[in-house]
């Protein structure tokens, strides 16, 4: 009988050495201003920062916090849900971003209800540059500001994408910047989006760098007050890029208003585009810009240019 029970034992004692790291993790995780990271990260011992609790989330879990606070910055390397209800903040540390996601994501990385801020010195806000895998990213709810770039999306790797409900404000290269490269298929929701102050662009959509089918809809949105552009696309492939602009406001942009450079398609309708210094450019034969004659483009230092514009734009 002894000599039966000894070997269970070896074994019971192996068994529990060898279970994987992540057989303790969570899939709901916590962070409060009164936690701290050495508890569990529980809803009754929540953490501290979202470092710590991701640390301890199961990939697809949860990490929401559960009052005002700041959390820290963020490193994310698989699929995650961050909820900060509308009141947690983090500070992007100097030369760094504040929420960076990155490796080969499979799967579905939320961002809700965030507040961002670069303080002037970060580089930015979100992002989001991920090397092989097929993501989905979902920005919801947030405030990004005072960062080079408020949210920089450049997927290695195929990237469905929504941006909605969200402010990016003062931020030095652009709000929101896509920049896929390689052979990547970017499709892309931008809605209910506020994109103002920016030392340089609104919204700016480079698809230079990218060989594969780039595909966006930006729906009522404002792109307004940025000292460059309100809405740049930057295109290698006309067959394989296209930017619908619907309801959108483009007001005010001390260069131009709406400017394609490089082949690619833009449909516009029912859009305001006004007092900007330039209203719409288009720029080469190789684009191809639709108006169904809905919007409203008057008002600006030059309502049209562009060296292409009689052949391929009707206005308004």
């Amino acid at each position: 009988m002894i000599r039966n029970f000894l070997p269970c034992a070896l074994l019971t004692a192996t068994l529990a050495l060898t279970l994987p790291a992540n057989a303790t993790l969570l899939t709901r995780t916590f962070v409060s201003s009164a936690g701290t990271d050495s508890n569990p990260c529980t809803i009754t011992q929540p953490c501290a920062s979202f470092a710590h609790a991701y640390s301890l989330t199961a990939p697809d879990g949860i990490i929401a916090a559960l009052d005002p606070g700041k959390y820290g910055p963020l490193t994310i390397t698989g699929p995650i849900t961050i909820n900060g209800n509308g009141w947690a903040a983090i500070t992007v540390p100097a030369g760094g971003g504040g929420i960076t996601i990155n490796g080969g994501v499979n799967g579905l990385v939320a961002l809700t209800g965030l507040e961002i801020d670069g303080g002037g010195f970060g580089s930015n806000g979100i992002d989001f540059e991920t090397n092989g895998g097929s993501a989905i990213l979902v920005v919801d709810k947030c405030v990004v500001r005072n960062a080079g770039k408020g949210v920089f999306v450049q997927p290695n790797g195929n990237l469905n994408f929504t941006i909605t409900n969200t402010m990016v404000s003062n931020n030095s290269t652009a709000g929101l910047y896509l920049s896929p490269v390689n052979t990547t298929n970017a499709n892309g929701v931008i809605d209910h989006v506020t994109a103002t102050g920016g030392f340089n662009d609104g919204i700016d959509v480079d698809a230079r760098f990218s060989s594969g089918v780039t595909i966006i809809a930006v729906s009522n949105t404002i792109a307004s007050g940025n000292n460059n552009y309100g809405i740049l696309v930057e295109a290698g492939n006309a067959a394989f890029s296209t930017l619908s602009v619907d309801n959108v406001s483009v007001v005010g942009n001390a260069n131009i208003g709406i400017v394609a450079t490089g082949p690619t398609t833009i449909l516009l309708g029912r859009s305001i585009v006004a007092a900007n210094g330039i209203g719409v450019e288009n720029n080469t034969n190789a684009n191809t810009f639709y108006t169904y004659k809905d919007n409203r483009i008057n008002l600006n230092g030059m309502d049209f240019a562009g060296t292409a514009l009689n052949t391929t734009f009707t206005p308004q």
